[in-house]
């Protein structure tokens, strides 16, 4: 996809207001006969789609390519310059040399809080401090506010997953599930459950897990499903009060997340 260099900002920016992973490939050195010179920029997804271009050919494929892997690495990604002589190392008639510096724009994890009471207003800030982007779900129009929740990336004031626009939901997606409502808590699980997410978790007593258990179970959930939830919700520190409770959870998050990128 080409774009002018408005259409890749605008690109930037959208990507960023709802979550996704791109990296900005940004040629800084030419010399020589080379397709395109400095300051030309190109804009890579993860599937490889891009915006804008630095030349195309052979050169646009590799830079292309390696941007992908990048975006792989997740959140701990670093920036690389690339180093190419179009002729002696790509094969292209060009002649010149290119230095293309690729920077993964990786914006922090979203965290889905699903409901907006006392534990989800201390976890909250709290996640927010530790690198994730929150985004609230409560429909209570009073515990649903920027000015209760400030740090929120977004509030979402309904519990109906069809209202949820431009939401994405995928494997580096972070759910806690927190309302004050037991049956909207097992509505919210079987909604969430089937999903590839990188953590699920849910508050409660070990009682009222299993019961939510037995009633999936009934309905036809794969049993095998069960072990993606983390319930109760957060490291077993002791945690009583709503503020002990978010920080047991946020560090249940951040050992997931630790997690996942040693995986990679």
């Amino acid at each position: 996809m080409s774009g002018t260099g408005a259409d890749l900002f605008a690109e930037i920016v959208r990507l960023h207001n709802v979550g996704t992973p791109c990296a900005l490939a940004t040629v800084v050195r030419t010399a020589g006969s080379t397709p395109r010179k400095a300051a030309a920029r190109m804009l890579v997804m993860r599937d490889g789609r891009v915006v804008g271009t630095i030349g195309g050919g052979r050169v646009e494929k590799e830079v292309t390519d390696a941007a992908v892997a990048l975006l792989t690495e997740g959140a701990g990604a670093r920036a690389k310059l690339l180093r190419y002589h179009l002729t002696h190392e790509l094969a292209m008639c060009c002649g010149g040399e290119m230095e293309v510096f690729v920077e993964p724009l990786v914006p922090a994890p979203p965290l889905v809080v699903c409901g907006g009471g006392h534990v989800a207003h201390a976890l909250v800030p709290l996640a927010h401090r530790v690198g994730f982007s929150p985004i609230v779900v409560e429909e209570a129009e009073e515990m649903a506010s920027a000015e209760r929740f400030p740090d929120a990336a977004r509030i979402i004031d309904s519990f109906d997953p069809r209202d949820w626009k431009e939401l994405t939901i995928d494997a580096g997606t972070y759910v806690v599930i927190v309302t004050r409502d037991h049956a909207q808590d097992q509505a919210l699980l079987e909604y969430f459950i089937d999903k590839e997410l990188a953590y699920l978790g849910l508050i409660g007593s070990v009682r009222k897990i299993e019961m939510f258990k037995q009633r999936l179970a009934a309905r036809g959930i794969d049993a095998a499903l069960f072990a993606r939830i983390k319930a109760p919700i957060g490291l077993d520190i002791g945690a009583e009060t709503p503020d002990e409770i978010a920080v047991a959870i946020v560090a249940e998050l951040i050992q997931a997340r630790a997690a996942r990128r040693t995986a990679k």
